[in-house]
């Protein structure tokens, strides 16, 4: 007999009962996403959706659930991930291997109608479809087949990704207008500076790495001579920063006034626009220049499951001072933590490191 909530009790079995609870099964797959990546191997997670069976007494899917424990293998997991969906991990299985486990598993299903099915693989050579993220969260039905009639395997991305939450947004919204115009004296003064000691754009636009590898502009005051992307290149072997990314303590193109912009992160305040458009949050992993996170190993790019932020963890632990890998550790770190009071304490962190000067070229 199960507990439910205000001391109620239910005789109702629940697939919980049986099978991991959605939290539990999180960190399973989490576990199983490092083990590929480091083992470089591949695994498949099929996700049968129980919603829409007609089964009552018992529960659908606590039938299902009792049922797919006897189809795994002892390197398999399942486990609940809510809403009358439960998962399967199958480890060391190729796309076709889920497939004929998924038919298989229909074949000789208990339920009616049929549990529908979706197929994910890690690692996966095919980019996340955002607008089909968009609209799988939109509605339940879609039309799941390739065009030879086969079942589609998607990358595991897709199901990962975190959608922003509504008082995260929120705080973004009211944070960026406020900002923008508290500091809009600030932000016209600056303006004016550039434009007065170097030829060239107020701006500096550059394609990044959004939500999902989605790229977008980001906005900056320009802090380099105009001609400092054909430089770069032949900077790349002083960079102080190991991995992809380029970070350069006495950069020569950087302007003089560019110099002052950066030691104050006032270089950065444009980027309130892309907080307000939703490109960015306040609160976030650094969005990476496209061409570095297209370098980035597949574990580094667990980055992208949330939205790009002005601020994270490394923003407030040396910046450059900081391995690649390390902060590549402390962005995925973050996405495990993500919450209004972390985000809070984020902020007040960067301010003083701003003050202090802390890493900052």
């Amino acid at each position: 007999m199960v507990a439910s909530f205000f001391g109620r009790q239910t005789n109702s079995p629940k697939a919980e009962d049986v099978l991991p609870a959605a939290d539990r099964f999180d960190r399973i797959v989490q576990v199983e996403l490092m083990r590929a990546d480091r083992s470089e191997s591949q695994f498949c997670l099929a996700v049968f959706d129980t919603v829409a069976c007609r089964e009552q007494v018992p529960p659908a899917d606590f039938r299902f659930a009792e049922y797919i424990l006897n189809r795994l293998r002892a390197t398999d997991h399942a486990g609940c991930l809510g809403g009358g969906r439960i998962g399967v991990v199958l480890w060391n299985t190729d796309e076709d291997g889920a497939r004929k486990f998924v038919n298989q598993v229909l074949e000789d299903c208990p339920i009616r109608p049929l549990p529908a099915v979706e197929l994910f693989t890690h690692p996966s050579g095919e980019p996340v479809d955002l607008d089909r993220v968009r609209n799988k969260r939109g509605t339940k039905d879609s039309d799941d087949s390739d065009s030879d009639g086969a079942m589609p395997v998607r990358p595991l991305e897709e199901l990962l990704l975190n959608p922003m939450p509504r008082w995260k947004r929120t705080l973004d919204v009211v944070g960026a207008a406020v900002g923008i115009v508290a500091l809009s004296p600030l932000l016209f003064a600056t303006a004016l500076l550039i434009k007065l000691t170097s030829p060239g754009p107020i701006f500096f636009l550059q394609k990044r790495d959004g939500w999902g590898g989605k790229p977008f502009s980001i906005l900056k005051f320009r802090t380099m001579y105009r001609d400092a992307e054909q430089r770069k290149a032949a900077l790349r072997a002083q960079s102080e920063q190991d991995g992809p990314a380029f970070k350069m303590a006495n950069d020569p193109r950087i302007t003089p006034i560019g110099r002052f912009l950066r030691k104050s992160c006032i270089d950065e305040l444009p980027q309130l626009w892309n907080v307000l458009k939703g490109d960015m949050t306040l609160v976030g992993p650094r969005p990476l220049d496209s061409r570095e996170a297209a370098e980035c190993e597949v574990w580094q790019r667990r980055r992208r499951w949330i939205t790009p932020g002005l601020t994270c963890i490394w923003q407030v632990h040396g910046k450059s001072k900081v391995p690649f890998k390390e902060w590549m550790r402390m962005d995925i770190r973050y996405i495990r933590a993500r919450s209004l009071w972390n985000d809070a304490a984020l902020i007040i962190r960067t301010a003083f490191a701003v003050i202090l000067h802390r890493g900052s070229h």
